[in-house]
């Protein structure tokens, strides 16, 4: 499978991206999964549903599943931070594309999503001088960007430009297992 992050701060229209690069993606026949960074406080989970009440009743995992989906519910018994590699190590093998949302400090290679600041606002400040592992920089505003790059510069504006680049540069995104089982990225190029 191939794996390409998106990184940038709230409000950059990174949710906004992954979106609308989903179908471009599904549009070419390939199949797509996502993985997101969430809060802590974050569930999927309602009271009242069966697979709440397993849960509440001490269940480690519950997996709710019928001829259209498959969900699956773990509760750590103490607060862990998963990385994105053990994340990843959870999806089914067979997807072409993960898009990464958040894990901007993950050493996958990345896309960074940067928008000009609207009138009277300052520029948020840009990942991509000292993140080796920022292979493009998604923006609306090209002209605007406050530090100048030799990395491609794609038009946040244009999903169906940022996939032919992700698919010209596949062979960039691809992600293997390593000689001891585990999943891990190829070195950025």
């Amino acid at each position: 499978m191939k794996v390409v992050g998106f990184a940038g701060f709230s409000g950059s229209g990174k949710t906004t991206l992954v979106e609308q690069v989903i179908p471009e993606l599904r549009l070419r026949g390939l199949r797509v999964s996502v993985v997101k960074h969430a809060h802590h406080s974050f569930d999927i989970d309602h009271p009242g549903k069966d697979t709440y009440r397993h849960r509440e009743a001490g269940a480690f995992e519950v997996v709710a599943a019928s001829d259209r989906r498959l969900a699956l519910i773990r509760e750590f018994e103490q607060p862990a931070q998963l990385s994105v590699h053990q994340l990843l190590a959870e999806l089914y093998q067979g997807v072409d594309w993960v898009l990464v949302e958040g894990f901007k400090e993950s050493d996958l290679p990345k896309i960074e999503v940067w928008r000009a600041p609207e009138p009277g606002q300052v520029a948020r400040p840009v990942r991509y001088p000292h993140d080796d592992f920022i292979v493009a920089v998604a923006t609306d505003a090209p002209q605007q960007l406050p530090v100048p790059t030799q990395r491609p510069v794609l038009d946040l504006n244009a999903p169906a430009q940022v996939v032919d680049w992700l698919l010209q540069h596949a062979d960039r995104f691809d992600y293997q297992w390593d000689l001891h089982g585990d999943l891990s990225p190829c070195a950025p190029r």
